[in-house]
């Protein structure tokens, strides 16, 4: 009896982790994609770029 209300959690909490992780996605993908950090990216990668080893 007790066992069939339990196994609906494991459900519910992958969907409730499954839309966090997707939220969090959407939110970190329009900062990366935003003026700032892509300029500040684009300098980055270049300064890494002419680096002399």
């Amino acid at each position: 009896m007790g066992e069939s209300s339990d196994r609906g959690m494991t459900t519910s909490e992958y969907a409730v982790g499954t839309i966090a992780a997707c939220a969090f996605a959407a939110v970190l993908y329009k900062v990366v994609n935003s003026g700032p950090v892509m300029s500040a990216m684009q300098s980055m990668i270049e300064g890494a770029l002419d680096a002399k080893f």
